[in-house]
Formats: structure tokens, C-alpha cells, sequence
């Protein structure tokens, strides 16, 4: 009995040593661009800052983030989302 419960601690050991590693590998290279957009929304602008494993991504989070102070409600957030940049800066690509 002890020498199967000393096995199976090792093979659990083991398990969580290597999803410890496949997450941190896994998300060492998730954000690989870095965008600043700003958006003019029903009279008020707003920027926001993101970073994202593709450009879209970036860029979408960015609106979310600008838009998250100039939209009320969830119809506003998604139309203001919508709404073409009046400036985009890429940071890092």
C-alpha cells in the first residue's frame, strides 16, 4: 500500500508541474500587439489602451476599454464598440 501511494503522489506531482508549465508557456507570447484607440461617442471622446494575441483583438479591446466610460448600458457599449476610431497608435506589433 505505501509504496502505491508514494506512485501516485509522484505521478500527481508530475501532472501539476507540467500544466504549471504548459500555462505559463501558453501565455508568454499571448500579447503580442499593444494598440491606443480613440473614440468620439455621442458628443464625448474616450481612449483605451490594449494589448491582444492579434491585431483585432487588440483593437477590440482597446474600443471596450475607451468605450467603457462614454456608453451607458449594454446597447450603448456594443454601438459605441462599433464606432470607427478617431485614432489608432499601435504600441507594440
Amino acid at each position: 500500500m505505501q509504496k502505491s501511494r508514494i506512485i501516485l503522489a509522484i505521478v500527481v506531482a508530475a501532472f501539476v508541474v507540467a500544466a504549471f508549465v504548459a500555462i505559463i508557456y501558453g501565455t508568454m507570447n499571448l500579447q503580442a500587439f499593444t494598440v491606443e484607440s480613440c473614440i468620439t461617442f455621442n458628443g464625448r471622446s474616450g481612449c483605451g489602451i490594449a494589448a491582444g494575441a492579434t491585431r483585432e483583438e487588440a483593437l477590440g479591446s482597446a474600443a471596450t476599454i475607451a468605450c467603457s466610460g462614454l456608453a451607458s448600458g449594454m446597447t450603448e457599449s456594443i454601438e459605441c464598440s462599433r464606432t470607427e476610431p478617431d485614432s489608432v497608435r499601435w504600441i507594440d506589433e
